[in-house]
């Protein structure tokens, strides 16, 4: 196949990760106890978050972007992302309208870029810095609130608490800034 190589490859491997996450979290507490599980969790989440980064960087440094990748890499992140939010939601770690800010905009913005897109104007909602700056918030809060432990004096769950919140924020700022970038052409599209 074509389109497949080591960027897409590790595409797919995040997006294999999300079920074997979600399994560790339905397993009995008793046989790994919950400080293993939230910390094989959090690692595992880590190394999804620096495939998202790698496989995009290997992408562009190999010219081996494709219209498939570009397809698949923002729909892994978000399975993840969304995947992970579900988790800390059933562990009490999130709250609720939290998820729901952070999960409708990523549905929202996904949608409007679909729709851009099939009009020809999907670069007037490209990737914005403070797109890149609420998905860093996010891919550092998420271990940190599955972790949810102090550890060398670190106290993961509360800088995961800080930085969901500084996310969320930032998760409107750059969705009103989308919109506003896209409204002229929805308008005249209207």
């Amino acid at each position: 196949m074509k389109t497949m190589n080591l960027p897409i490859i590790l595409t797919w491997m995040r997006v294999a990760m999300i079920p074997l996450v979600i399994a560790l979290y339905y397993l009995p507490t008793e046989w790994m106890g919950v400080h293993l599980r939230d910390t094989i969790g959090a690692i595992a989440f880590i190394v999804a978050a620096l495939t998202d980064w790698f496989d995009g960087w290997l992408a562009r440094r190999w010219n081996q972007t494709s219209s498939f990748g570009a397809f698949l890499d923002p729909v892994a992140d978000k399975l993840m992302v969304c995947a992970a939010l579900l988790i800390l939601l059933d562990l009490s770690r999130l709250d609720s309208f939290i998820a729901l800010i952070i999960i409708g905009r990523e549905l929202t913005i996904s949608a409007l870029r679909e729709w851009m897109a099939t009009i020809g104007a999907r670069d007037s909602v490209a990737v914005h810095w403070l797109g890149k700056l609420k998905t860093t918030a996010q891919m550092v809060a998420i271990p940190c609130l599955m972790f949810a432990q102090t550890w060398q004096g670190i106290p993961f769950y509360q800088v995961g608490q800080v930085l969901i919140y500084v996310a969320a924020i930032l998760t409107v700022w750059s969705m009103f800034y989308y919109m506003r970038k896209a409204w002229p052409i929805i308008r005249k599209q209207a």
